[in-house]
């Protein structure tokens, strides 16, 4: 028998960003590998239960062609003859969402759908689970991967997968949103074997958003006064600079390498100008 993929997910999209993206948790090794599917513009998938992996890229190819999320799903199951031992998530780039869990799904198995959402598990300890996840996904402010994980996070605390906790991911694209603008993938994390791999997924999440999120106009600071006295000195500290007193080419030249060997190069700013984010890790760091 084919192994099963125990798990709660929660699929959905964000009219605001046009962003789709998948979060998961299970009792199951790296289940990011297997269970989330997204595509800028298309859709995205969480096939779960005993998952077929065919119903990720599939499912994307479908909702391609303009089928919609309940089409989709009537289309992959119809051609499945294990369906009554699958579950399955969808949202399309409309935000039109369908769910489904086929008979033979270990109990308590089930999903709902919501206003651009599918939340859906197996073998969890009560519908309590997906229950929260649909609230607090609808209640929850913010960008869509800040919803979908403190959906997962309150999924978890409802009872989660009744045989414990192993793995989670989350999965997040919009066009032209990842690293660099040239690629669909605004995130991808994973936690493949932790004890708390949800609360885990939150703290890594918060590092992507250290070093990748986007910088809001007012946390451009000006390097003068206290704020390049603080510099200069975290920079001689950490072995950057030489010089008590660096000429600007110095400084510039010192501050590039910093934040290129630290990795925030998507937080890079003009000469004469630093991201506060970086500013604070600097001083943090030195």
């Amino acid at each position: 028998m084919r192994e099963i993929v125990a798990t709660f997910s929660i699929a959905a999209f964000d009219p605001e960003t046009e962003s789709l993206g998948v979060a998961v948790q299970s009792k199951f090794l790296a289940v990011g590998a297997v269970v989330p599917w997204a595509r800028a513009g298309v859709g995205a998938v969480a096939t779960q239960a005993m998952a077929n992996f065919n119903y990720g890229p599939r499912g994307l190819e479908l909702m391609a062609e303009g089928r919609t999320a309940e089409e989709t799903v009537e289309v992959l199951i119809s051609a499945d003859e294990g369906r009554e031992h699958r579950q399955l998530g969808v949202v399309d780039a409309r935000g039109r969402a369908a769910t489904y869990t086929g008979s033979e799904c270990f109990d308590w198995a089930g999903g709902v759908t919501g206003e651009h959402y599918a939340a859906q598990g197996n073998i969890l300890v009560g519908r309590e689970t997906v229950e929260a996840m649909a609230k607090t996904y609808e209640g929850t402010d913010g960008d869509l991967a800040a919803r979908l994980l403190a959906a997962l996070d309150a999924g978890q605390e409802a009872g989660g997968d009744s045989r414990g906790r192993q793995s989670a991911a989350l999965l997040v694209v919009r066009e032209g949103g990842g690293y660099g603008g040239d690629n669909d993938r605004v995130i991808d994390l994973r936690v493949d074997d932790h004890p708390d791999p949800v609360k885990e997924l939150i703290r890594v999440r918060d590092l992507h958003t250290l070093y990748f999120g986007e910088t809001a106009p007012d946390d451009v600071v000006a390097i003068d006064g206290d704020v390049r006295e603080s510099i200069v000195a975290s920079l001689r500290k950490l072995g950057y600079l030489r010089e008590d007193d660096p000429d600007e080419e110095s400084l510039h030249r010192a501050l590039t390498v910093f934040i290129g060997t630290e990795n925030f190069e998507e937080r890079g700013q003009a000469r004469g100008r630093v991201d506060r984010a970086v500013l604070e890790f600097m001083r943090g760091k030195g």
